[in-house]
């Protein structure tokens, strides 16, 4: 069968939306594209990181600069309007895309780790003490662990860490000894940006809300790879970012109930937030503008809507099934090698990523000889320096992939390995 015939969609149309990937590179950085270097094909597998963006994405931050670039929420004035309405639309089409109850239920914020840090400051240093506790997992990304981890340290919160067994999936019997009535916040990623489990949320959401906790949900890495619906997961919070899928950096989301949202205070404080001051005391706007202080990342939210488009075009069921080959393909294809070690659960348990070390081959030093092949992976601890430590290494190479990677690039992949691999003895 033709690798083509596979694919749950026409990956040639979808990559003829990023032009980016057409580029050629090995040159040097400071000069790209002029010099003789730049004569690599790129193969891009970086996708955990951030996504490239498609055309219709940039089309649309250029429309706004170009046609109706303005300031929103503080303008009568044509343009000011114009940005407005699509601003405001951007957040109900982002709550449609999750299946939040409304746009009083989503805040824009920088990006998942300002998300994390909104509510871990507006709920957490006013809601935790010295009696409660939060519960993570030992799989957390830093933006969730740091985060908690600081604010119990703040407030006496006992800080708890779920079990990650040895095939990268949650003990689930330590976690429910982990939550109990003492716990008042459950933070867990949904999809590990280093192991590429996918936790099981709901049983996590239904154990915190037997003990009236609230569960946070980092869904950096599901969110742009699978369908996700807030109400299904019973998730009180839950964060993403825009640039992890076809949107631009600068734009990320906090879901939270609006009931929760509602009983919090804000987190920052300044223009748009604010109904009415005196030099006395100050009133808020309501939701979800109360917790978007000050001008907004404007063109990144009118665009991520078009982001959402594009790849709600395609179908999230697409998108997931996509991830699930890639990831499956690239798990059987590294475990050929005798040498090779990959982390976490098996091939068709995973999100669309596989973490991997070689022997004898640091992890820094094989993203340097693939980057010479002209594929991009990622090589460190991907922010989860506990999680390695328990792992018993200090980094490793983390190949991820998204909707406009092919199982030709995997094998492109892995033959850039095996030179590595001859090139180490």
């Amino acid at each position: 069968m033709e690798q083509q015939e596979q694919y749950p969609f026409d990956v040639e149309s979808i990559r003829a939306e990023f032009p980016i990937l057409e580029r050629h590179v090995g040159g040097d950085v400071t000069t790209p594209g002029e010099g003789p270097g730049d004569d690599t094909p790129l193969v891009y597998l970086d996708n955990a990181a951030t996504t490239h963006t498609p055309e219709s994405v940039v089309e649309t931050i250029a429309n706004y600069y170009r046609g109706y670039n303005a300031n929103v929420h503080r303008g009568i004035h044509q343009l000011s309007q114009e940005a407005s309405v699509a601003y405001e639309e951007a957040h109900d089409r982002v709550a449609e895309f999750i299946g939040a109850d409304g746009r009083e239920e989503i805040v824009f914020t920088k990006n998942t780790t300002e998300a994390e840090n909104l509510v871990a400051y507006a709920w957490g240093l006013t809601e935790l003490g010295p009696e409660d506790s939060i519960v993570l997992t030992e799989m957390e990304h830093h933006a969730s662990l740091v985060t908690w981890q600081q604010i119990g340290k703040r407030t006496g919160a006992d800080v708890r860490y779920i079990a990650v067994e040895e095939d990268g999936t949650l003990d689930m019997d330590h976690a429910a000894e982990c939550i109990d009535d003492s716990t008042a916040m459950v933070s867990v990623v949904h999809v590990s940006n280093a192991l590429g489990t996918i936790n099981p949320i709901r049983e996590l959401a239904d154990l915190a809300h037997d003990h009236d906790a609230y569960v946070f949900v980092d869904g950096a890495q599901s969110v742009p790879t699978r369908p996700v619906d807030v109400q299904d997961l019973d998730a009180d919070f839950l964060a993403f970012s825009g640039h992890k899928m076809c949107g631009p950096t600068g734009i990320g989301v906090l879901y939270g109930r609006e009931e929760i949202l509602d009983s919090m205070q804000p987190y920052l404080y300044g223009g748009d937030m604010i109904r009415r001051v005196t030099y006395e005391d100050s009133t808020w706007e309501d939701l979800p503008w109360k917790f978007e202080a000050g001008t907004p990342s404007i063109a990144q939210g009118i665009a991520f809507s078009a982001a959402i488009d594009f790849v709600d075009d395609i179908g999230m069921e697409n998108v997931q099934a996509h991830e699930d080959l890639l990831a499956s393909y690239a798990h059987d294809r590294l475990s050929q090698f005798d040498d090779v070690t990959i982390y976490g659960p098996p091939g068709d348990q995973r999100g669309g990523l596989v973490s991997f070390n070689v022997d004898g081959v640091h992890a820094h030093d094989l993203s340097s000889i693939l980057n010479d092949f002209g594929v991009a992976v990622r090589a460190g601890d991907h922010c989860t320096q506990p999680l390695h430590d328990k792992l018993g290494v200090s980094s490793t190479a983390r190949a991820s992939f998204y909707v406009y990677n092919t199982l030709e690039e995997i094998d492109m992949l892995i033959e850039a390995i095996d030179e590595a691999r001859e090139l180490f003895g």
